[in-house]
């Protein structure tokens, strides 16, 4: 009996000895951390299928291929929309496009401008699918989101490289949008992985190939033509004169900013005062302190002799809309000004944050290049380069969307910023390549599709565009493109002046670039 009771003891004293390292060890974990760990449920970041939000942030990026519209809601009738025309697709048919946008966007301006590029790359592949030719293959349409800034362009890219093996087919990226550095890395890093690129709103000419002789994209097109491009079109249409102009630049500058700040330089060779910088905060959406800035360069600008008449502006858009109100309360208002910039202004129809006064109630005119207007073609029906009936292909099928539920319905239109038109012509040239790459109709190599670029031209290989004739250079460039002259109205509206062109003159009809 002793020896029982000894073991009991033995016993009691084991099991409490267990209790007490247990719940020991259980006090040292948790006071380092490690316990929540281990009996926690792992954090779920996941956003939707192919999007999640990364580590340290809250933005939800990646590759989506489902209604997801990434918690903004006018983005959601084009995305269903292109949901139903992707369902509609038989298996082995079709290859797959990425459409590359800052779907995140918090500023009202870029969020325009994302469902316009969002809506023009949805009808470009509905219409490539429902031709009456029956070429093929088909296009899915996929929404890639590198962030609002392009900060995780990495993860997205690496993303987009795994889609192009396997049932995804991933043969084209378009869209892109602004010339950012993150857009840029983002380009580099696609087109040195072997994924081809077609620009829609691009325009720095340091995310073009062809500088210099050198193509550091090599798979990159692009609709729109650079800013040299742009500036060599608004000087044939405005007759600048250097000694009559004034120049305002971004002084840390970006892609877009820097390369139209120099275009701008070229044409004021032998100005007689010198420009005029501003530093705007780091992200060019936020309103930062340059407002103030830009009250003092109009003071300088009115202390110019009455024969400066011409400002030239290399900024982005909430700069522009921040100094065309300086202008609006300048001390010398009796003085007649013309405001010229690049396609940054096309943002600026219906800013809210916009003075109409300042436009309404000065002898100020703020005219610049847009990528693309509806207005554009309706007076040029014969002309080369471009003309009405290309562009009313487009409006046929904005209006069968709108009749018509197995198109749309895809939200609020808004044709007057470009935006919409010029996508349209990215997807289209994008399903150029991957078809020409494939004559009879079966899945092109990833590698061939870029180099259908060079061949784009002439009366039979160009692209008909909506916004002009897609005619590339060896380097994926567009050639004399057409460059649509605008007027911002005192309302925020864009008015159609006149078609211009960096050569001069419209490009001949058989549309072939010169050596």
């Amino acid at each position: 009996m002793a020896r029982v009771w000894t073991w009991l003891r033995e016993d009691v004293w084991e099991i409490r000895f267990r209790r007490y390292v247990a719940l020991a060890l259980a006090a040292v974990l948790v006071s380092l951390g490690v316990w929540g760990g281990m009996t926690a449920t792992k954090e779920n970041r996941s956003c939707a299928p192919g999007v999640v939000r990364p580590r340290g942030s809250q933005e939800c990026v990646g590759v989506s291929w489902t209604t997801y519209a990434f918690g903004r809601p006018q983005f959601a009738d084009t995305v269903r929309a292109i949901h139903r025309e992707n369902a509609r697709l038989k298996p082995g048919s079709y290859v797959t496009v990425a459409l590359l946008e800052p779907f995140t966007a918090t500023d009202a301006d870029n969020l325009g401008d994302v469902l316009h590029e969002l809506q023009g790359a949805y009808l470009a592949q509905y219409q490539a699918n429902h031709d009456s030719t029956g070429l093929k293959p088909k296009i899915r349409l996929v929404l890639a989101n590198p962030g609002a800034t392009g900060a995780h362009w990495r993860q997205t890219v690496d993303q987009l490289e795994g889609m192009t093996k396997g049932r995804n087919r991933l043969r084209a990226v378009t869209g892109v949008g602004l010339s950012t550095e993150n857009n840029k890395k983002a380009v580099k890093a696609l087109t040195a992985r072997g994924i081809p690129v077609v620009g829609s709103s691009i325009t720095a000419d340091d995310l073009a190939n062809g500088q210099n002789g050198k193509d550091p994209f090599p798979g990159l097109a692009r609709v729109s033509p650079t800013n040299t491009d742009e500036a060599r079109a608004l000087a044939s249409f405005a007759k600048v004169s250097a000694t009559r102009a004034f120049l305002v630049y971004d002084r840390t500058g970006d892609p877009y900013t820097r390369t139209i700040q120099r275009s701008f330089e070229k044409m004021l060779k032998g100005s007689r005062y010198g420009a005029q910088p501003f530093t705007p905060p780091t992200d060019r959406s936020k309103e930062g302190s340059t407002a103030n800035v830009f009250a003092q360069i109009t003071n300088i600008l009115c202390d110019t002799p009455k024969s400066t008449d011409t400002v030239l502006f290399a900024g982005r858009h909430t700069q522009l809309r921040q100094f065309i109100n300086a202008l609006g309360a300048r001390g010398c208002s009796d003085r007649r000004f013309t405001l010229l910039t690049g396609d940054e202004g096309s943002y600026l129809t219906g800013d809210k944050d916009l003075d109409p006064s300042a436009l309404r109630d000065t002898l100020l005119s703020v005219r610049y290049t847009a990528l693309a207007h509806p207005d554009a073609w309706a007076k040029d029906a014969a002309r080369t380069g471009g003309g009405a009936a290309d562009a009313k292909v487009l409006t046929d099928l904005l209006a069968l969307g709108k009749r018509d539920k197995e198109v749309g319905p895809i939200g609020s239109v808004d044709l007057s910023d470009g935006q919409l038109i010029i996508a349209y012509d990215a997807m289209r040239l994008a399903v150029r390549g991957i078809r020409g790459a494939s004559p009879t109709g079966g899945i092109p190599a990833l590698a061939d599709v870029g180099l259908q670029w060079p061949q784009v031209k002439g009366k039979q290989l160009r692209v008909n565009g909506a916004s002009g004739w897609i005619c590339l250079d060896a380097h994926g460039n567009p050639y004399d493109k057409a460059v649509p002259i605008v007027e911002l109205t005192p309302d925020a509206r864009a008015r159609f002046l006149r078609m211009a062109w960096p050569e001069g003159r419209p490009p001949a009809k058989e549309c072939l670039p010169p050596s």
